[in-house]
């Protein structure tokens, strides 16, 4: 007999390394004093949007 999953909820941590080699995305995120420039801001609105938009997409196909 089958098993049908209907939901399924991931939960991740993520915590940024401290080492100096760690690639740019954290070096790139924060600005002075490691708060976010309004750019950057704005940018993680937009995909944020994005994805929403597109969760929202597939859930209305359904």
């Amino acid at each position: 007999m089958p098993i049908e999953i209907k939901e399924l909820h991931i939960r991740v941590n993520v915590t940024p390394s401290q080492s100096s080699n760690g690639g740019g995305s954290t070096a790139a995120l924060q600005g002075v004093g490691g708060r976010l420039s309004a750019k950057v801001k704005q940018e993680i609105i937009a995909e944020c949007i994005e994805q929403v938009m597109k969760i929202l997409e597939n859930k209305k196909e359904r």
